[in-house]
């Protein structure tokens, strides 16, 4: 071993010795993950929630969360095993409102074929399923594991929901591709959101980390492709549309259409 190459390797060892956090492994976060959704949605899997092969798929899966959050255990407010039951207590009503979220989506997208196609196939939906989950364990107080959680489904589907942002039931992302809803937005319910749209701060700044910096979608409202939606000060009133591609930094009552105008030419080539 060179001298370079012994200093470098040592500088990563004092480097690491400086960080606040150890951290579960990614692939194994992605692995519970997995596992997860699909013991939840077992469309193309024999499994019975009486059987016996699910009870121990659960029992499995309690056990991936407990050594998920052993690194953690020093910035835990409680214990791994009092989160993992607590999580699990909190899994049949999540459950439940991710049916109704494939439901909406089933029902809003007439290219559907049913729930079972959402559950198996749509990213929309797997991106929402890991939010709720990676929600649940925020609002335990997990640090940096709902993180890495909905940055996975993040970099299988396209789409960042930060876990810390509120979202209403029946929640339909359609195509989903490039859209960012951000840590202090809040949802409301039968939201629906086209590929692109983005729920933004105006600016940033460090010192806004513990503000609202993200708009409030109300109710019913409807976003279309490429819309961006800005500042925490924003609220889009419910029952509202909003086009594609409009930049939105302002409210608006319940009940508006707001669109972008643009210009379109058509000419023939032979003129």
């Amino acid at each position: 071993m060179t001298s370079v190459e012994h200093q470098f390797l040592s500088r990563l060892a004092d480097q690491n010795a400086t960080y606040q956090y150890r951290l579960p492994s990614r692939p194994d976060v992605g692995l519970f993950l997995d596992a997860l959704t699909r013991f939840l949605f077992p469309i193309t899997q024999e499994c019975r929630p009486m059987e016996v092969d699910c009870l121990n798929q659960f029992n499995r899966l309690r056990q991936k969360l407990a050594c998920l959050l052993e690194p953690l255990a020093d910035n835990l407010t409680g214990t791994g095993e009092e989160i993992v039951r607590q999580f699990f207590h909190c899994l049949p009503p999540i459950y439940e409102t991710l049916l109704l979220d494939a439901q909406a989506i089933s029902a809003n997208d007439p290219a559907s074929v049913g729930v079972e196609e959402v559950m198996a196939v749509y990213p929309g939906f797997y991106a929402i399923a890991v939010y709720r989950l990676a929600h649940q364990l925020a609002e335990q107080g997990v640090p940096l594991l709902p993180r890495m959680m909905t940055e996975y489904a993040h970099g299988h589907t396209g789409i960042d929901i930060h876990p810390n942002a509120r979202i209403g039931s029946s929640f339909f992302i359609d195509h989903g591709t490039g859209v960012v809803i951000g840590e202090t937005t809040e949802i409301g319910n039968n939201v629906k959101i086209y590929q692109g749209v983005t729920l933004g701060a105006t600016h940033v700044a460090k010192s806004m980390a513990q503000k609202k910096r993200h708009p409030t979608i109300e109710d019913n409202v409807v976003i279309y492709a490429n819309a961006t939606i800005l500042g925490g000060h924003t609220v889009v009133g419910h029952d509202s549309v909003i086009g594609g591609n409009v930049w939105l930094t302002q409210s608006v009552e319940p009940f508006s259409l707001v669109y972008h105008q643009s210009q379109v030419e058509v000419r023939s080539l032979t003129e």
